[in-house]
């Protein structure tokens, strides 16, 4: 039995958060059996934020009970139930930490649809909730309301029970309550961190850098590393003294500066896991005939490559797509062993490139259609992003397929002239890192604008 919920918050420090509407649904696996929705009287003040978020505000609680006065029914309805809820640390920390205040102790097993989701139904976009059920074509009202959510959540739920043949995932993904908490040093350091995209710095007592890493929210992967049970976050854990950070906005420039950063600083408890994290590469070469080819390779050539990859599936499973997209043909990407013709051609998909019957030229304009598309090589372009704000916008500078540097600008005018743009450019280093971060980030985020400069 499942007990599917949601909860809205007041928001504001860590564990002093109150509940200002919860949701819930008792489902069997089949079908919802019992439900629990009700506002709460938090008696604290809800941040502004959360009231234009959710559109709760303190005059729609006056009346509602609080939270003493629904806390038996909470017990009642999750009683022998896992608590399933999209991101369901914060929901069960919410209401224990409810409960902790009645002096009642509330220990469930809980699921998380986001770690289930990123299971079952990997390469999606983007795995927030709303984001999330749009992609799946799942229908959803009152979002950021607790009974909206809770009911997406329930459909999601089902969705997932259904692409779990063997049921392995969701047994494995059973959480019991871990033990340990977080020590109130570190819950100190928490409170002070932003819930932005940025790249942080964990620093010892004597004000080194042991770590640096990016986030697309800092304070949440912060509680990530204080609560973590592995060497490495034990390790963290003891030497902490305080955690800085810097706000990018942009999650390409949180992943530049990292990688910058920790180049420059070479924090202890980075350099095992910053080998080379691109491993394989697309190339090109003209065959006898004419025609251009292309095959992955290890990207330790000298010549410089089209696009480089993190494996090599990753490179077979995008030329696959690739080879679609662009109706090249199999043989000549390497993607179709043969001497004769290639898979497609026998299926008339393939405009025959493999055995010399599709002209040399109009077969190689497809391919540099390709190359053109995610390779940045020899050109001048700007990358535009989003900002720390929502009036900024962040700007990559490429010249002549070299990467200069990044900025932030607010107006349109400080990227169409050459000066202003250089002034706000902060130079940084052109490198087969940055190089494999730039054209992996085009690739997965196909909504770039992306600016030619003539």
């Amino acid at each position: 039995m499942y007990a599917i919920l949601d909860i809205e918050t007041t928001g504001g420090k860590f564990n002093e958060e109150g509940i200002t509407e919860i949701a819930i649904y008792k489902f069997d696996g089949h079908a919802i059996v019992d439900q629990f929705i009700s506002l709460v009287n938090p008696e604290r003040e809800i941040q502004p934020f959360v009231v234009n978020l959710t559109g709760i505000n303190s005059n729609m609680l006056k009346n509602a009970p609080k939270f003493y006065e629904v806390a038996k029914r909470i017990v009642e309805i999750t009683e022998d139930c896992i608590i399933v809820a999209h991101n369901s640390s914060f929901d069960y920390r919410i209401l224990k930490t409810e409960f902790k205040r009645l002096g009642f102790p509330f220990k469930r097993k809980t699921l998380c649809t986001v770690e289930l989701s990123q299971q079952l139904i990997p390469d999606m976009p983007s795995y927030s909730l709303g984001k999330l059920t749009r992609s799946l074509g799942i229908p959803m009202s009152d979002r950021h309301r607790a009974n909206g959510d809770a009911m997406a959540t329930v459909k999601l739920f089902k969705m997932l029970l259904h692409k779990d043949l063997d049921k392995a995932i969701v047994k494995d993904a059973i959480k019991v309550e871990k033990k340990s908490s977080i020590a109130p040093n570190l819950k100190d350091i928490i409170d002070n961190l932003p819930s932005d995209t940025g790249v942080y710095y964990i620093h010892n007592a004597d004000g080194e850098i042991i770590y640096i890493g990016k986030s697309n929210n800092i304070r949440k992967r912060i509680v990530q590393h204080f609560t973590g049970t592995n060497s490495k976050s034990k390790k963290i854990q003891r030497l902490v003294n305080t955690v800085t950070y810097e706000k990018t906005g942009s999650e390409l420039a949180a992943l530049l500066k990292e990688s910058a950063e920790i180049k420059t600083h070479k924090p202890i408890f980075n350099r095992a896991l910053r080998r080379t994290i691109f491993t394989h590469a697309l190339y090109q070469y003209t065959d006898s005939n004419g025609y251009i080819n292309l095959e992955i390779d290890k990207s330790n050539r000298q010549e410089t490559p089209i696009i480089t990859f993190s494996t090599r599936l990753s490179a077979k499973n995008f030329l696959f797509k690739a080879v679609d997209q662009f109706e090249l043909c199999q043989k000549l990407t390497g993607l179709y062993t043969t001497k004769s013709s290639c898979f497609k051609y026998d299926v008339k998909e393939c405009e025959g490139a493999c055995i010399n019957e599709e002209p040399v030229a109009a077969y190689n304009q497809r391919v540099k259609q390709l190359i053109n598309k995610y390779s940045y090589q020899n050109k001048d372009m700007l990358i535009i992003d989003r900002g720390r704000t929502i009036e900024e916008k962040t700007v990559f500078l490429i010249e002549n397929g070299i990467f200069k540097g990044m900025g932030y600008f607010d107006l349109n005018h400080q990227i169409n002239n050459r000066a202003i743009l250089s002034s706000i450019i902060t130079p940084m280093e052109n490198n087969r890192d940055t190089q494999h971060i730039i054209q992996n980030y085009m690739r997965r985020n196909k909504r770039l604008k992306i600016v030619d400069l003539k």
